[in-house]
């Protein structure tokens, strides 16, 4: 060891310059740093090093903070373990080789899934830079869920008002190929070269012929129950989901279809004067490629079935949150009048908040908009109905700009807020006044007793989930989920688009719950962030990863099996494996797997492991 130094801030400009500055002058050849966590730090000093002409790869991080002193409280042994990590640095960095990365070049396209206000705002963001995005939306037409709410809080403005103009900017900007209607099915490369095999389904209408004037669906005799009208209304078997569809092109639901069912009808056939009716369509398979991907695929809506005491279609007049979106919107299917099912005004309705989200039976998470959208319900029932609101509710969460001040506004329009988790919802009646109504039993925790609370309809704010096919799509993209089964972001602060594979990227309610604003905040920022990749024109390779020799490699594949970043392949024609080494993450699975040892992992070398481990020992 030629120098030591002691420096409390070293990540700082004056101690990189420190470092610098030994290396010049006294010519070292490895360098141990005893600080944080290298997660935070290692590239900065990477790139100290690499400024004053060492290989960035000859340094070693002694992690005394996190593994050391955050978490050892006798501060003897702290102190005797930092000294432990710090000799066992020492050790491994005599064994570190100079490594050097390659630059391969990036893909200006840029993929994403999902054509609600995250995937639209993304796409949008990037192609008015002059880029290409292929926005793929599984359903027939863009807009998510944004499209079926009424108003957006706090500022009440209409959620299809603000949205459409994006949904049509999008559906024709020379930049933006839509997909609707359409799914990936199979995603292979790496940043910078992704290849994408999507699914276009088949619309049984073509789209070039079509002009939209609905005739065929006017005419059409089948019905079924509408899922843009969350089954508050009906559709045909021809339908597009809502008036402002972007593409406007209907589509026919092949399982509801009197001809695919019976073999007869064809009735769209004969109305369509533009002959766009096409039976004889068939899925096709579109391949693209890109550079980056963004996941923005959404949420789902907790099915609050789940919980009997609630009666949830069991009772009549017990609705979901969205179903009330559909009810109280003036495009849905009672025109935006708050009736009950038997087409009265109700005089009294409850809203319960947290329905399946800070539950431990169900989601132990926060869905973060159901106290604002609650309040925003309750505003919206007093305007038309003038009905008697009771809010049951844990806490109010109201953290964004202007949604205090929303509160306090809702507050002083005559709702009743009632502290306490609902306990049950019965048509059980005690007396006279309860007999044909709804009765809410509650626990109201400011007054410490039970309540009971006769009402004529009651709302449930039901949680957001993930989708369905989460675990599928993630499995798609190699990408990871975390314990709620949301898409995992690299670093909750300080990378929260990222995701744990170079490239992809996620935007939205894929990635937890959240509002519309938050939404659209997280879509800009991915779209920055592929700027900003694009605008590189190529991505540097990190050489820290796996080799395999050749002459040792028995082609048995259990490295292939293991890899959980697909980056090792057969070489057909050499019958050995082989690694990619842009999609190779060093993670050192393929490394400890292999049976002959045919594996190394650059960087952390046997000898290397070893020397660590006799330095900790000593």
């Amino acid at each position: 060891m030629i120098v030591a130094r002691d420096y409390v801030f070293m990540c700082s400009e004056p101690g990189q310059e420190m470092i610098g500055k030994d290396i010049r002058d006294l010519g070292l050849n490895r360098v141990v740093v005893a600080a944080c966590s290298p997660i935070m730090h290692e590239s900065t000093f990477r790139r100290t090093c690499q400024k004053a002409g060492l290989n960035p790869y000859l340094i070693e991080i002694a992690n005394i903070r996190e593994q050391c002193s955050w978490v050892t409280e006798n501060k003897q042994m702290a102190t005797e373990k930092a000294k432990a990590l710090l000799n066992a640095a020492v050790k491994r960095v005599y064994y570190h080789q100079p490594l050097e990365t390659r630059k391969i070049p990036f893909n200006p396209n840029t993929l994403i899934v999902g054509g609600g206000i995250a995937g639209i705002r993304a796409a949008l963001e990037i192609a008015d830079s002059g880029h290409k995005v292929y926005l793929v939306e599984r359903s027939p037409s863009i807009g998510g869920h944004m499209m079926q709410l009424d108003k957006t809080f706090p500022t009440l403005d209409c959620s299809a008002c603000i949205l459409t103009p994006k949904m049509t900017e999008a559906g024709n900007h020379p930049y933006i190929e839509l997909m609707s209607y359409s799914e990936v099915v199979e995603a292979s490369g790496y940043i910078g070269n992704f290849r994408i095999r999507i699914r276009k389904k088949a619309r049984y209408v073509n789209g070039d012929r079509c002009n939209g004037c609905g005739l065929c669906q006017e005419k059409c005799p089948s019905k079924v129950d509408s899922e843009f009208e969350a089954g508050m209304g009906k559709r045909k078997a021809i339908y597009t989901p809502f008036p402002q569809a972007v593409p406007n092109i209907p589509v026919i639901d092949a399982d509801h279809c009197t001809y695919f069912l019976k073999g007869t009808c064809r009735l769209c056939e004969e109305v369509c004067e533009a002959g766009a009716i096409d039976f004889g369509q068939e899925d096709e398979i579109v391949e693209v490629e890109a550079g980056s991907i963004i996941l923005a695929t959404g949420y789902s809506v907790f099915d609050p079935v789940a919980i009997h005491q609630y009666g949830y279609r069991r009772l009549d007049n017990v609705i979901t949150s969205l179903e009330f979106e559909r009810l109280v919107n003036s495009s849905g299917q009672t025109g935006g009048n708050i009736v009950l099912k038997d087409g009265s005004v109700p005089r009294s309705i409850a809203i319960i908040q947290c329905v399946g989200s800070r539950d431990r039976n169900y989601h132990d998470y926060c869905s973060r908009v159901c106290c604002m959208y609650a309040l925003k319900y309750a505003h919206l029932i007093k305007e038309k109905t003038g009905a008697e609101v009771y809010q049951y509710y844990i806490d109010m969460r109201c953290f964004g700009k202007g949604y205090e001040e929303f509160y306090e506004r809702i507050a002083g329009e005559g709702v009743s807020f009632i502290r306490g988790k609902v306990g049950e919802v019965t048509d059980r009646a005690l007396n006279d006044e309860e007999k044909g109504r709804l009765v809410v039993v509650a626990e109201d925790t400011l007054l410490g007793s039970m309540i009971r609370v006769p009402v004529d309809m009651v709302i449930l704010c039901t949680a957001m989930e993930p989708q369905q096919d989460a675990e599928a799509v993630a499995r798609l993209f190699n990408i990871s989920r975390s314990a709620d089964g949301f898409f995992l972001e690299r670093h909750p602060k300080l990378d929260p688009v990222a995701t744990s594979s170079e490239g992809i990227f996620v935007a939205g309610c894929c990635q937890s719950p959240k509002d519309i604003p938050d939404t659209v905040a997280q879509a800009s920022a991915a779209a920055a962030r592929i700027l900003s990749l694009i605008s590189k024109g190529e991505v540097e390779i990190e050489a820290a990863i796996a080799s395999i020799d050749e002459k040792l490699c028995s082609g048995c594949g259990i490295c292939g099996s293991l890899c959980p970043y697909s980056a090792i392949l057969l070489d057909e024609e050499k019958k050995f494996y082989k690694v990619n080494e842009a999609l190779c993450k060093g993670c050192g699975t393929c490394v400890a797997a292999c049976p002959v040892s045919a594996i190394t992992g650059r960087h952390f070398t046997a000898e290397q492991i070893m020397a660590e481990i006799e330095g900790l020992l000593i």
